[in-house]
């Protein structure tokens, strides 16, 4: 192993009375792409900030090629070779491309005039390093967010940076353009550059760290090198217990056949193919399939957000008209959307308006609001959910993933739904949220609320689940329940490549027939 070009050891960091690292250590060597893991608040953002020169601990050594340094600022931080690139990124819309990578250290003719010619070329350079498809003289404010990271990463490589901190920095970016940034990742690795890459998700962790340090409740857990990479192992560093205890509180076996709560009879519209199915009370029924399959679009449909051309659906055995989320709402179903930030939630608004937004018109008359009804029922509804958070009136786009998730299901729990829809409900958050959110599944489910869950993660789908309806196409091919729930049936029917017999038992007293 060759000499680390960057050794963490005992830092202690503390903001008043709270502790945020205690006697944390990190080593980094070049060439490696080095992945920091832990739940939101176990410190990771801390030591990175330590480390960029923004805080200074109360105790630890720095190390930088085996040499004791102090990192007073964030340009004594450069000046060592380090760079941050945030999860927003610090990019200067209205400047050209070279002015943004060489801001405040721009180059000097001999007469000490700004030379922009060998800016212009020098960033051009690098930007073909990267393989990027913009040039030097582009507007910033011009890019996509994955060009405007490229910029970030081309000011790192012109400032001859030698370790690269990457804060989530596939967050905003498409399948495709995380791909292409995995292939940049990884050329800089292959060309000697340190990545520290701090990523909640498994699977850009399991492609790319050579080795995985964690970090939990702000105290070094331990590290594991690439061969030793193994998904039981690292959640339970992450969240203090075994992977096999992550589902166990979230999955239920109550008796068949239950009494069928929701009915949809030959449901379509635009994509989807008329689907036929019940939902059991007080249970938990999966919609799996690959992307496109139309597993959004048959949820939006049953709520009543797209316009349906056939079909009927029953409530509590009496039949509805769902023409409207409206109407669903007042009969007591909840639909909370796969993307939070754009459909779901009002980021520049407070916890407690988002949490009370469905019921707000109850506490009203004349005309007149009852805001101090309304602040408490908010905080009882952020309380059940263990929103963290410092008040209420806090934007809820300061909060992390996993608690704007939990808002979001706060408003929505607030209507006291018969029939809650799920769609991707621990996409972008934590480990620890997700199992807080899959506890919170479990709850309802026992007191009988019927819950659809719609989610991409076959491992999710599996340990939550009690019945699995499989999509592909806009067409239902299959339920699954029992035993017969299995990553290999599911994809056989998400994918047409084999047949499976489904399951005929433990259903709803309504049994299934898929159009």
């Amino acid at each position: 192993m060759t000499t680390p070009v960057l050794q963490m050891s005992g830092v202690d960091k503390s903001f008043g009375a709270t502790r945020a690292l205690s006697d944390v250590k990190l080593t980094v060597h070049p060439g490696e792409i080095h992945a920091l893991m832990g739940e939101n608040g176990a410190g990771k953002s801390t030591l990175m900030k330590i480390l960029s020169g923004m805080y200074q601990p109360d105790a630890g050594e720095i190390r930088i090629d085996g040499n004791a340094v102090r990192l007073a600022n964030p340009a004594a931080s450069r000046a060592h070779g380090i760079s941050l690139i945030y999860q927003e990124l610090a990019v200067a819309p209205h400047m050209s491309v070279a002015e943004n990578v060489f801001m405040g250290s721009e180059p000097r003719s001999r007469f000490g005039f700004s030379d922009r010619a060998s800016m212009m070329r020098r960033t051009d350079e690098v930007l073909r390093q990267l393989g990027a498809k913009f040039h030097a003289s582009a507007r910033a404010g011009a890019l996509s967010i994955a060009e405007q990271q490229q910029v970030e990463i081309a000011r790192a490589l012109i400032h001859h940076g030698r370790v690269l901190i990457m804060d989530e920095p596939t967050a905003a970016l498409s399948d495709r353009e995380a791909e292409h940034l995995f292939s940049v990742v990884r050329r800089l690795r292959d060309e000697g550059m340190a990545v520290i890459y701090i990523s909640h998700r498994m699977a850009e962790v399991y492609a790319l760290a050579d080795r995985v340090t964690v970090l939990r409740d702000g105290k070094y857990v331990g590290e594991l090198a690439r061969d030793a990479l193994d998904s039981k192992r690292l959640v339970q560093m992450m969240v203090g217990r075994p992977l096999d205890d992550f589902y166990k509180h979230a999955r239920h076996a109550t008796s068949y056949p239950r009494e069928a709560v929701l009915k949809v009879e030959g449901v379509g519209g635009g994509k989807i193919k008329p689907a036929t199915f019940a939902v059991g009370r007080g249970e938990v029924l999966g919609l799996a399939g690959l992307v496109g399959a139309g597993r959004t679009e048959l949820a939006r449909l049953i709520f009543g957000a797209d316009a349906r051309t056939s079909g009927t659906i029953q409530l509590d055995g009496k039949p509805i008209d769902l023409s409207n989320p409206r109407a669903a709402m007042n009969a007591g179903i909840a639909y909370v959307p796969e993307d939070r930030k754009t459909l779901g939630l009002f980021l520049h608004l407070g916890v407690r308006e988002n949490a009370i937004l469905n019921v707000a018109g109850r506490h009203s008359r004349f005309g007149l609001v009852d805001h101090k009804a309304l602040k408490g029922r908010a905080k009882k509804a952020v309380a059940r959910l263990n929103v963290k958070t410092s008040h209420l009136e806090l934007p809820v786009a300061r909060l992390s993933g996993g608690n704007q998730q939990k808002v979001l299901l706060a408003r929505w729990l607030e209507i006291g739904p018969k029939v809650l829809i799920l769609d991707e409900p621990t996409r972008g958050v934590d480990i620890g949220a997700k199992s807080e959110i899959y506890q919170i599944i479990h709850a309802l489910a026992e007191s009988g609320v019927a819950v659809i869950v719609i989610s991409s993660e076959l491992p999710e789908v599996i340990g939550i689940c009690d019945r699995v309806l499989v999509m592909r196409e806009g067409t239902i091919t299959g339920e699954l329940a029992g035993e017969s729930i299995t990553q290999e049936n599911i994809m056989r029917l998400a994918t047409d490549t084999d047949s499976v017999a489904t399951t005929n038992h433990e259903r709803p007293e309504e049994h299934t027939h898929h159009g």
